[in-house]
């Protein structure tokens, strides 16, 4: 079975930093297209950021609310996936999800959630006011 965990979450205070990383078991990660989504009390989920496949080019896609201050990157293990968050604002607050699938139709569609078929249970990113 296809797993994916989030970890790095934790509290920050604004300005400040955090590296979350997402960690697959069950296959090899650097074939898949990976979505990072969010999740803020009383807000509909929010794509922030996609990285593709290799096959596909490893194009990234930003949300533009996190355009400038965020960056998805693959590791030197082939099962890891990182997002890299400088700048943090209080806004930037939620639960953040990293999900993974095979079909990639473009950044706009894998913010959406598109193509998502796995997703890790979360990680709690809270960023003082």
């Amino acid at each position: 079975q296809v797993q994916l965990v989030e970890s790095g979450g934790g509290l920050v205070q604004p300005g400040g930093s955090l590296r979350l990383s997402c960690a697959a078991s069950g296959f090899t990660l650097d074939y898949y297209n990976i979505g990072w989504f969010r999740q803020a009390p009383g807000k509909e989920r929010e794509g922030v950021a996609c990285i593709s496949g290799s096959g596909s080019g490893e194009r990234t896609t930003y949300a533009d609310s996190v355009k400038g201050r965020f960056t998805t990157s693959r590791g030197n293990a082939k099962n890891t996936v990182y997002l890299q968050m400088n700048s943090l604002k209080p806004e930037d607050t939620a639960v953040y999800y990293c999900a993974t699938g095979l079909t990639y139709h473009g950044g706009s569609y894998c913010l959406a959630g598109f193509g998502m078929d796995y997703w890790g249970k979360g990680t709690l990113v809270t960023v003082s006011s």
